[in-house]
């Protein structure tokens, strides 16, 4: 399991998040009617390219965590997350991690989304713990073919605890082998001023 490589897609975590999808919904106005480049000879239509919108970018890096962005309307801000990808140890891919901040959500401060490898054996849930601290459990919400997703909500203590830590780790299991652990490291280098930086989502 350790030496294959998962390609999960950040497009379905920002999909999945709370309330992501939900500010993302409205349609950008209609754009001005522009001149249609027509061929003159035939006088038929050869086209324009049409941009990607959707297509995210990285707008800056804090240590060993990037803001990710989705582009917005050009009347509101760009919806932006914390976002990590997890290696193993010979330097594949096997894991996501994103955060964002929230407000109005009681005591849950922080939403983040775990994305792991499919063939995990989900009722043994996902752990995440801090440095040496006891690990919190998590269950899956779904999977889809890019993986399965745990889908969080941190206190104003988990993040604190992450801003002072060095290390988070996710452990999970594998449904092939269920006696075996697999942890996989979350560096906490540049967190707090990834945090700072990312989008703030009001309930």
């Amino acid at each position: 399991m350790s030496k294959t490589v998962f390609r999960l897609s950040l497009a379905a975590l920002l999909a999945v998040s709370t309330g992501v999808g939900a500010q993302q919904a409205e349609a950008p106005a209609a754009e001005a009617q522009t001149e249609v480049p027509l061929n003159p000879v035939t006088g038929l239509d050869i086209g324009r390219e049409v941009p990607d919108e959707n297509t995210p970018f990285i707008r800056e890096t804090h240590g060993d965590w990037a803001i990710r962005c989705f582009p917005a309307p050009e009347d509101q801000d760009d919806l932006c997350q914390m976002y990590q990808l997890l290696t193993e140890q010979a330097g594949n891919p096997v894991a996501e991690f994103s955060l964002y901040r929230l407000e109005g959500a009681g005591q849950v401060v922080a939403g983040a989304t775990l994305a792991v490898p499919l063939g995990t054996l989900l009722t043994e849930e996902v752990k995440l713990s801090v440095d040496n601290a006891k690990a919190k459990s998590y269950a899956y919400s779904f999977c889809t073919m890019a993986g399965c997703f745990s889908r969080i909500g941190l206190a104003q203590a988990d993040v604190d605890a992450m801003k002072r830590g060095a290390k988070a780790t996710i452990e999970i299991v594998p449904a092939q082998a269920p006696d075996q652990k697999v942890r996989i490291d979350v560096s906490l280098t540049g967190f707090t001023a990834a945090y700072e930086a990312a989008s703030t989502i009001t309930n």
